[in-house]
């Protein structure tokens, strides 16, 4: 047995549930592979994890993405040995200093990759290239908005997709994370907290729309976010940092424009380790090529985890968050 520290929900509910407790581990079983972390990411899905918002199955251990060594492997295992550095996505469990993982759900890091950068990219790198290149393929000529540009997913979201080629709306609160946006190369930056979006869109647009909105903001957002669209664009609901979206009326599509609306899931388009490890590839050389660059803005211990989640749920991070194992 081997001692690792970590963090367990009991309860759903806010971040005082977020207990640290201290474990034996076993050794990896067949198709295992246990990893010490070195460095774990923060994401809004750990938050709608551990409120209850995604029911999970109590007790749990949080935590979604995550790079560290592998300590040891388990029988069977032929793709990674000890001493490879390599990064994990979900099932939760991250927030540990030592986990066992399935094979299959892990990946290597390339050299000239940080261990930091991966934990701070890596689901949230997968969550971009899908949205950008498998649920709308953005090119040359497309107009897209991003909501919370500011953030792990809007950085890389803003900067890939003018790689791409498209005219890219970021949307920012306030005048330090929209400064952030504007040096991130975004073209056009909107300030949430002072602009009215809708109009910013339709001027940036010449009164035309977006080709496709990228939300992760949820409830307070949706009505306006389809309201920049023109007509038949497609609104990508993929967070709910503000509650979740209640649709009454299907016919709210029609009155805005013919609009499509869709609320995927990173599972449903990588469903297997071939599909993730060639996407990690093309995530990992779009990074080393300079496509985009990341910014961790924030780090905590993972013993203040409690208040990781207080800040990222008050919208109070920038970039991406690194919790220290």
């Amino acid at each position: 047995m081997t001692e690792s520290t970590r963090i367990v929900v009991r309860k759903f509910g806010g971040p005082d549930v977020l207990e640290l407790e201290t474990v034996d581990l076993a050794p990896p079983a067949a198709g295992e592979i246990q990893v010490r972390n070195t460095a774990i990411g923060l994401n809004f899905l750990d938050c709608y994890q551990r409120s209850g918002l995604y029911p999970m199955s109590l007790p749990f251990v949080p935590g979604n993405e995550a790079a560290g060594i592998v300590e040891k492997v388990g029988e069977g295992v032929t793709a990674f040995k000890p001493g490879d550095r390599v990064v994990s996505k979900t099932p939760p469990g991250a927030y540990a200093t030592l986990r066992n993982l399935p094979e299959r759900n892990l990946a290597h890091i390339p050299n000239g990759v940080s261990d930091d950068v991966a934990a701070a990219i890596y689901l949230k790198g997968l969550t971009a290239f899908y949205l950008l290149k498998l649920t709308f393929p953005v090119g040359p000529g497309h107009t897209i908005v991003v909501s919370a540009a500011a953030g792990g997913v809007g950085q890389i979201l803003t900067q890939w997709g003018r790689s791409l080629g498209a005219k890219v709306i970021g949307i920012a609160g306030g005048p330090a994370k929209c400064a952030r946006v504007r040096e991130s190369g975004c073209e056009i930056v909107i300030d949430s907290l002072s602009d009215d979006i809708v109009t910013k869109v339709r001027e940036a647009t010449g009164g035309k729309g977006a080709d496709v909105v990228y939300d992760s903001v949820g409830k307070d957002t949706f009505e306006s976010s389809l309201d920049c669209l023109k007509p038949r664009g497609l609104m990508v609901s993929f967070g709910n940092s503000t509650g979740p979206v209640a649709v009454p009326n299907l016919g709210i599509l029609a009155s805005k424009g013919s609009l499509f609306v869709t609320r995927p899931t990173l599972a449903h388009y990588f469903p297997d380790a071939a599909s993730e490890r060639a996407a990690a590839r093309e995530l990992f050389d779009a990074y080393l090529v300079g496509t985009f660059k990341i910014r961790v803005g924030q780090e905590f211990a993972l013993s203040d985890v409690q208040s990781a989640h207080q800040a990222i749920e008050s919208r109070a991070t920038s970039g991406a968050t690194i919790i220290r194992p």
